[in-house]
């Protein structure tokens, strides 16, 4: 396992297989259910950056843990348990390591559609707003302004491009991919969920502009799948400083974005490395909206 400075950037188990390796998370097999461990990686524009960002992983990783709780009334999720410590295939030594940043979850059959639900007009959806006054072909009222409110959340889904980026589908397209029931399903699961989340978050002083969820299939049922309402998902927006009109500051990686946007950097070539205080400002933001949502801090 590699880490400095209690920055995770990779975890190795040679005794277990590996399943997959993703832009943030190792999966490992573990008998017929899945080891997801969140690294400390943190990704921009299709790429692995050089650091890492400190608590990440585990703020990931707790953060989806308490939105599974807080939901479980409206779907099932993949979710096994959180207690590294019972289970007996890993060894002592990377207990420690392990420990708040993975998660032992059911193997599923992956649905290969982003679910995206929207109930702010931000981003590529302001972006699509302002040339058709549509937002994956979903007509919108008028005369919105940036970051404003929707009349009602909508479901605007992707999917994964070969090329690694994400790519807005009609409804239409959702259909031709799952079948129309599946699809009826995923868009009104995952609306039910945002509002959800969205009311509880307003409570807390945040705001949930949008996020994206992913489903499996499991035994013949659709459940919600992978990390759920994280920073990294989702776009968080500060209710005390929300006005619409212009972008909004947020508690999500945008920040490290705009850093790259302003650094010149081409977005083809390897990434640059971030500056101490984009990591530490980083950090910060993700601690912060795990403590404004749940009301406990992660202990460093």
């Amino acid at each position: 396992m590699t880490s400095h400075d209690s920055v995770l950037l990779k975890t190795d188990i040679p005794y277990l297989k590996l399943h997959n390796r993703g832009k943030v998370r190792e999966i490992f097999e573990i008998d017929d259910n899945l080891l997801l461990v969140a690294t400390d990686r943190i990704s921009a524009f299709d790429h692995i950056l050089p650091n890492g960002i400190p608590h990440k992983g585990r703020v990931l990783t707790l953060m989806s843990e308490f939105w599974f709780k807080l939901t479980r009334e409206l779907t099932e999720n993949h979710l096994i348990t959180m207690e590294i410590d019972g289970i007996d295939k890993i060894i002592k030594e990377d207990k420690d390591l392990l420990r708040g940043r993975s998660m032992l979850v059911k193997k599923v059959e992956v649905i290969p559609v982003e679910c995206v639900v929207r109930g702010y007009l931000a981003g590529s959806g302001w972006k699509e707003y302002k040339e058709s006054g549509t937002v994956c072909n979903i007509n919108l009222p008028d005369n919105l302004k940036e970051s404003d409110k929707l009349p009602e959340p909508i479901f605007t889904p992707s999917t994964k491009a070969t090329s690694g980026h994400d790519e807005n589908i009609s409804f239409e397209e959702v259909i031709k991919i799952t079948g129309e029931e599946i699809a009826q399903e995923l868009r009104q699961k995952s609306i039910e969920i945002y509002k959800k989340a969205s009311e509880y978050a307003l409570t807390k002083g945040i705001i949930i502009s949008d996020t994206k969820f992913e489903w499996g299939k499991y035994e013949d049922r659709i459940i919600l799948i992978d990390e759920v309402l994280t920073p990294d998902s989702s776009r968080f927006w500060p209710l005390e400083s929300y006005s619409p009109g212009k972008p909004q500051p947020s508690f999500d990686k945008q920040f490290v974005r705009d850093h790259l946007e302003k650094s010149g950097w081409d977005k083809q070539s390897s990434p640059p490395s971030l500056p101490e205080d984009v990591i530490q400002i980083t950090s910060k933001k993700y601690l912060e909206a795990f403590t404004k949502l749940t009301g406990e801090e992660i202990v460093k």
